[in-house]
């Protein structure tokens, strides 16, 4: 369903093992950096009514995965701490400005769709690793309820791509944006991250 090309590097879920803290600020973060996307599509599209009352749903689902996170974190005695970058985005996001106009408003409203769709349908992917290899029961209970909703904001975003696109192979692009972050997972699946 997700479509992924590269799965992620095995090794990922032993380092994830060693640094649960690392992992759950940084997916607290994750959850965080979700819902504020879901407003700024609010603000930029209004005029789409139906993409507003999905983005509203998100929003507070992000939110309220970000509490249950952070409960996560509270329940294990670990803090919070401050944001990290998260290179796997930013690698993300400047491959869509690089390789795909965004001077008409169409490709740009794609190019944002896909962006939120690769981020949902790589963690649902990292989630489903999680609920089955981790060691801790609890967690892993955790991550296979989030999955499934990682699977749904997945699929929101491509539909909302494909209505509101009529010059655009929203198809096609898709395909292309799938194969260059297949290739760029070979770097990816190394770190204490969520997406690293």
């Amino acid at each position: 369903m997700l479509g992924l090309k590269m799965a992620t590097d095995p090794r990922w879920i032993n380092i994830v093992e060693k640094n649960l803290e690392d992992i759950l600020i940084d997916h607290a973060f994750c959850e965080q950096k979700a819902a504020s996307n879901a407003i700024s599509m609010i603000v930029q599209y209004p005029h789409y009514p139906d993409l507003v009352s999905e983005m509203v749903k998100i929003c507070k689902e992000e939110m309220e995965h970000f509490d249950m996170v952070h409960k996560k974190i509270i329940e294990r005695g670990f803090s919070m701490g401050f944001e990290r970058k998260d290179p796997y985005v930013k690698d993300l996001n400047l491959y869509l400005k690089q390789n795909h106009d965004n001077s008409s408003r169409e490709s740009h409203f794609v190019n944002q769709m896909l962006f939120a769709a690769m981020i949902e349908a790589r963690s649902c992917e990292r989630f489903k690793i999680l609920s089955e290899q981790l060691e801790d029961e609890d967690l892993k209970r955790f991550y296979r309820m989030l999955m499934e909703s990682e699977a749904r904001h997945f699929m929101t975003f491509l539909k909302f791509a494909k209505k509101y696109s009529s010059s655009i192979d929203v198809d096609a692009r898709w395909k292309v944006f799938l194969a260059f972050e297949a290739g760029l997972m070979k770097k990816y699946g190394k770190e204490q991250s969520m997406h690293g």
